[in-house]
C-alpha cells in the first residue's frame, strides 16, 4: 500500500510585496540522500525497519523497488 502523496502540502504563509499575508501550498523541505550514496555500487540493500528486514533493488531499467 502506497501512503506517500506526492500532492502532500503543507500551509505556510507568505508576504507578497503589497505586505498582506497570503497562504500558498508549497512542498515541506525533504531530506534527500543519492541512490549511489546509498548503494555505493550494488544492486540491492537491506533496510531494516521496526525489526523487519525491507530489501530495496534497482532493477536493469534502473527503477527502484522496494520489497519486505
Amino acid at each position: 500500500m502506497n501512503t506517500h502523496n506526492p500532492n502532500d502540502f503543507r500551509y505556510r504563509d507568505r508576504r507578497s510585496d503589497d505586505t498582506q499575508m497570503r497562504y500558498e501550498r508549497v512542498p515541506m523541505a525533504v531530506r534527500t540522500l543519492s541512490s549511489n550514496t546509498l548503494f555505493q555500487g550494488e544492486h540491492e540493500i537491506g533496510i531494516e525497519h521496526h525489526g523487519a528486514l525491507y530489501r530495496l533493488k534497482i532493477t536493469r531499467q534502473g527503477k527502484l523497488i522496494l520489497n519486505k
